[in-house]
């Protein structure tokens, strides 16, 4: 019977000690999987994409590309109507052309127009600007993230924000390390940001804007991320400016 007992115990510390190794060695996993990696941390030249990847807007945000905006002049029917920004950011408005609407609030480009206007063709012309429908974006979310994917925003969306939307980090991510790749200035570029940090709140949580591609590393991301890295090259890496 002690013999019994004695098997039993042995049986038990060994598993007690087959589980400890374990959990030391995801500790150690863990405390592995920090910040690294080549690309910067949080880069001052991180700043807003080219015009083709205009952040994601709300109607107190400015106008952005590809918007459909509705123009009203009192009393003149003529210069009144719907009108879309173009890739460039602009509208072909009655009278005054190319006028630059990407950029402006609604409020800048309706004291714009109204300016355009009474310097050649109307006394003190009341203009009012809206935006009728915003340009829908889409952000791509890869890596160890739950389910990975292109998602449609129409709305402001931040860093965190476009992680949800994947529905989270994954068991196997690192949070400490997630890199959004963004064309700014027409060079492909790359910026590292620390979710640990955002969600403790030392550190902001960045505007993910249309065309971003959002990686979180992980097991999941290492082949992706290097195909990424590799298409950009270091010297593309962002740096400050």
């Amino acid at each position: 019977m002690r013999a019994l007992l004695q098997v039993g115990r042995d049986g038990l510390l060994s598993k007690l000690i087959n589980g400890s190794l374990i959990v030391a060695g995801a500790c150690l996993l863990a405390s592995c999987a920090g910040r690294g990696g080549s690309v910067p941390y949080e880069p001052q030249g991180f700043m807003a994409p080219d015009f083709q990847a205009e952040p994601i807007a709300s109607a107190n945000t400015p106008i952005g590309a590809l918007d459909a905006l509705q123009v009203s002049v009192f009393q003149v029917e003529a210069l009144t109507g719907e009108y879309q920004v173009d890739e460039s950011g602009q509208i072909d408005y009655p009278l005054l052309g190319m006028v630059q609407a990407q950029g402006r609030t609604t409020e800048e480009l309706g004291k714009a127009l109204a300016s355009g206007l009474s310097q050649r063709y109307l006394q003190a012309p009341k203009v009012n600007v809206s935006i009728k429908e915003r340009a829908k974006q889409k952000v791509t979310v890869e890596g160890s993230v739950n389910q990975p994917g292109v998602f449609e925003v129409t709305g402001p969306t931040t860093l965190l924000q476009a992680v949800a939307m994947a529905r989270g980090t994954s068991r196997e991510a690192n949070p400490s390390r997630v890199v959004v790749f963004r064309t700014i200035r027409g060079e492909r570029m790359a910026g590292a940001f620390d979710l640990q940090d955002i969600r403790r709140a030392k550190a902001a949580d960045p505007v993910i804007y249309g065309n971003d591609i959002v990686v979180v590393d992980g097991s999941r991301a290492r082949a992706l991320y290097s195909d990424l890295m590799n298409s950009i090259g270091l010297l593309s890496v962002l740096r400050p400016y």
